[in-house]
């Protein structure tokens, strides 16, 4: 089975951890070798490698930014950490064993901005990744590097190289009623708790951005894709909008089958509901399925995977229901069997047609 998947940070990463827990590690791609070339991340091709699953997932870049001088991707890390073994299981996100002695130093120094937690293991994995960006690496080959010492056992690819960071749209601080200014979204996430009046969001970045190499075609020969349960708007919106992924997801001849990310109308953790209301979707697991939209009327979906107790109905999606608490590997690897089930797609010890049930 070949899966692709499309993930944020936090919920993303503990999908993909189901996903291995299901199909296996997949094995590593090509290192990067000395002039830059990286093989596109594709697998290898020993013989050995071509009876075995693979597990492709497509990451969010429009969180990352650029603070004290290093590239933060916190999507990326999030699932790197979390797949390898060095995430901070309480967090969700950052390093197990985090000291802060840096953040402690620049603000002694009065240094902008002070309100992002970069801790000091953290530290180094952006300093690695800013060093070899201004090498001339591309950050999916920047990415494969850094996975060589996480072993993730997932191919991670940012959804683009380009520089495609989410910025939002809010009143101007001290002007004029009505004047606006778009921050970072870091900053109206992290600083402002998403609790200041905002008016939309929008990409910033090159006029030419693509999508990352290889992405299309984990797109276009998956066997099936699937959307995890992370931000509508800000995760999963972020990686769609790059061109030609969503021209992807609507050719690919793999069924698309999305997980809500909220339970009982209700998001567990972040504030999705917050970036929902932005764009005027309620947040509920019918309103968010209308807002992806069936792939016969030029949305993204073949099937939607909702809460157990959640009702939804979206014209020309098939809509399953199961227990969607991630609460370990093995709990979210059944969820990932129901989401593939709910479009026919038999899993490894699974038959097509197994799995939650319909509506």
């Amino acid at each position: 089975m070949r899966m692709t998947v499309l993930v944020g940070g936090v919920g993303g990463a503990r999908l993909l951890s189901g996903v291995r827990e299901l199909l296996g590690p997949t094995p590593f791609p090509d290192p990067v070798d000395h002039d830059g070339n990286s093989g596109d991340g594709a697998a290898p091709s020993h013989p050995d490698d071509r009876q075995r699953h693979s597990v492709t997932a497509i990451v969010n870049v429009g969180d990352d930014a650029w603070m004290h001088g290093v590239r933060i991707c916190p999507d990326l890390d999030t699932c790197m950490y979390t797949l390898g073994g060095g995430i901070d299981r309480e967090r969700g996100w950052g390093r197990a064993g985090e000291t802060w002695h840096a953040k402690e130093e620049l603000a002694a120094y009065g240094a902008d901005p002070d309100w992002f937690g970069l801790g000091d293991r953290d530290l180094a994995t952006h300093l690695i990744r800013t060093q070899m960006l201004d090498a001339g690496y591309r950050l999916s080959d920047v990415t494969a590097a850094l996975c060589r010492r996480w072993q993730p056992g997932v191919r991670l690819l940012p959804a683009t190289d380009d520089r495609h960071e989410t910025h939002v749209v809010v009143a101007k601080p001290g002007g004029d009623e009505g004047e606006q200014v778009a921050i970072h979204f870091q900053e109206w996430w992290v600083r402002h708790r998403a609790q200041i009046p905002t008016s939309g969001f929008a990409q910033v970045g090159s006029d030419d951005t693509k999508a990352a190499p290889g992405v299309v075609e984990a797109i276009a020969e998956a066997d099936v894709v699937l959307i995890a349960p992370s931000n509508p708007v800000v995760s999963i919106g972020a990686i769609v909008s790059v061109p030609g992924i969503r021209g992807a997801l609507r050719t690919t001849s793999a069924p698309v089958v999305g997980i809500s990310p909220v339970i009982d109308n209700r998001p567990l953790r972040g504030m999705a509901d917050e970036c929902l209301s932005v764009i005027g979707v309620e947040t509920s697991a019918e309103a968010i399925g209308n807002h992806y939209g069936a792939r016969s009327a030029n949305g993204i979906l073949d099937g939607w995977l909702i809460a157990d107790g959640d009702h939804a109905v979206v014209d020309g999606v098939a809509t399953g229901t199961a227990p969607l608490l991630m609460s370990d590997p093995a709990t979210t690897a059944q969820m990932v069997r129901d989401a593939c089930a709910l479009v026919g797609v038999a899993t490894p010890d699974t038959d097509a047609g197994a799995g939650g049930g319909r509506s």
